[in-house]
């Protein structure tokens, strides 16, 4: 079987939840259309949040809310549809603002607030569509996750592993176990959008998580490491070219 597309997802907000896809819109040495163009802040004040908001070279992922620090929210969902980000939590909308309206971002961050009692500790919604959010930073990226390599894992742990925990954008079936660790450094071909396979993607404590809990359930970084001797899951790619890429499209690499 060739390896192909089997699922499709970004993240409006940086570490938060992921939506699904039949397609997405590939932006050259940038990423995915909409992919963490949002995100919270923390232990800073709004001046400096504004400034890592337009500096990515400034950003420090210690200035950021993740799942790492912030398990709390793992039980929010987060859509972005017409410039509107709207705040879910159990399938309720809590309350949305538009991209057009910046004086209204104050509203979900003091919605967050309210909720989680953060009020000593205050957050700040950012957003940059040009410069996104991610773990990467300031470099852009993509992850593509290999299922194969999942189910590898599950088989050797004897444990049901969600996919979902890795947040990938892409993920593929029908490479060989640990296939895409073997591309790093080479070109892939999906639909006509050129990639470069760039380097392994080291996995941290958010993994722990199931989606929509708070609570960890598994040390996944040092099961990895026991079972391969590293803490690797996916790989990152950077697009060389804009485009379109859609499950089911194969995944090719360039030779």
């Amino acid at each position: 079987m060739n390896s192909h597309i089997s699922n499709l997802f970004y993240s409006p907000v940086k570490s938060v939840s992921f939506s699904n896809s039949n397609n997405l819109i590939v932006q050259k040495n940038l990423g995915i259309k909409n992919d963490r163009i949002f995100s919270f802040t923390r232990n800073i004040d709004k001046k400096k949040s504004i400034d890592l908001e337009k500096n990515p070279k400034k950003r420090n992922l210690h200035f950021f809310l993740t799942l790492k620090n912030s398990p709390f929210l793992n039980k929010y969902d987060f859509e972005f549809n017409d410039d509107q980000l709207s705040l879910i939590l159990e399938n309720n909308l809590i309350n949305s603002i538009s991209t057009k309206n910046r004086d209204n971002f104050d509203i979900i961050s003091q919605e967050l607030m309210s909720r989680e009692k953060l009020i000593q500790n205050p957050i700040y919604l950012i957003y940059n569509d040009k410069f996104p959010f991610f773990d990467t930073m300031p470099d852009n990226s993509i992850s593509l996750i290999n299922l194969s390599s999942v189910e590898d894992f599950e088989n050797k742990i004897s444990l049901k592993i969600e996919y979902e925990r890795f947040r990938g954008n892409i993920y593929m079936k029908g490479a060989p176990p640990w296939k895409e660790f073997e591309w790093i450094g080479k070109k892939i071909n999906i639909n006509n959008c050129h990639f470069l396979v760039t380097g392994k993607i080291p996995r941290c404590s958010a993994t722990n998580l199931k989606p929509g809990e708070v609570k960890d359930d598994i040390n996944l970084p040092l099961t990895l490491r026991k079972v391969y001797g590293h803490i690797n899951m996916g790989v990152y790619l950077i697009p060389l070219n804009d485009g379109i890429i859609n499950i089911d499209n194969e995944v090719k690499l360039i030779i």
